[in-house]
């Protein structure tokens, strides 16, 4: 909607001024043309041929100006709450929230918290992203469709989950998080944890509910990643040992799995390949 009042013409043209930098007589102008309307005033100024303010790109001229769409009178003014950021990756870019695909786009946009995008991480993701001529939510969809093809690009999602799902004065994760974040990035469209014999990523679950009550470090949430890429393709788990670095809780989940579940070890002999 146009502004009506005086108080609401003065802040569009301050907000004009500050997208395009133009001096006020010229906001006012293209303002005036457009009957107000923010979006057709910009439009209209850099299609007349005048370069955006030093050091900024018409690029980054026109991602401010859509961020500033999205935000709502309650949110600041370089970053979007809650409501605001959910509605665009929900409506918007078409993004399940309760999947892997959420963290695809928290990744893009290096968002802070699953609840906040800020301005400079929504200017440089779509930037990086070089999403000219595509529908913005169509690339979004072709990532996450790459999450179960590429190991390089799930991994660097996987890892950003443990960044912006845990509290930022936390190190480490709440157990309950940490499951419901396993569960949705160890699930299609995100990379299946599972085997033609086993399902790791219930098994593991199970384990937790069983056994673990502690929260989730760094260091468990990134060796899970890389035990879940070994046990995919060694099922008998024949690549753990003792004497490896792997950290307690997956060598408790490793005996649990052999006590509860007769998951074996193949080993090695001179004489062949024998069960343990």
């Amino acid at each position: 909607m146009a502004p009506v009042s005086n108080a609401q013409k003065s802040a569009a043209a301050q907000q004009f001024m500050q997208l395009t930098g133009a001096p006020e007589r010229v906001a006012q102008r293209f303002l005036k043309t457009s009957s107000y309307k923010l979006n057709e005033a910009i439009d209209a100024y850099f299609s007349n041929g005048n370069a955006p303010p030093p050091g900024q790109s018409a690029a980054d001229t026109q991602l401010d100006k859509a961020f500033d769409d999205l935000r709502s009178d309650e949110d600041p003014k370089d970053s979007i709450g809650v409501e605001s950021s959910m509605a665009y990756l929900g409506k918007e870019l078409k993004v399940n929230l309760e999947d892997a695909s959420l963290f695809v786009a928290l990744e893009m946009f290096q968002a802070p918290s699953i609840g906040e995008i800020t301005r400079a991480g929504f200017v440089e993701g779509w930037k990086k992203a070089s999403t000219s001529g595509t529908p913005r939510a169509s690339h979004l969809k072709s990532l996450v469709s790459s999450l179960s093809q590429d190991p390089a690009y799930f991994k660097r999602v996987y890892r950003y989950a443990f960044v912006v799902g845990k509290e930022p004065d936390q190190r480490a994760l709440g157990l309950e998080n940490a499951v419901i974040f396993w569960t949705m990035l160890f699930s299609r469209p995100g990379l299946e944890w599972k085997t033609a014999s086993h399902d790791w990523l219930d098994l593991w679950k199970t384990f937790l509910d069983e056994k673990w009550t502690r929260s989730v470090n760094r260091d468990m949430w990134n060796m899970t990643l890389e035990f879940a890429l070994r046990s995919m393709e060694d099922e008998t788990l024949g690549f753990w040992s003792e004497d490896g670095a792997w950290p307690s809780v997956i060598d408790e989940f490793v005996a649990w799995c052999r006590e509860t579940k007769g998951i074996a070890r193949v080993e090695e002999r001179g004489d062949g390949m024998d069960v343990e």
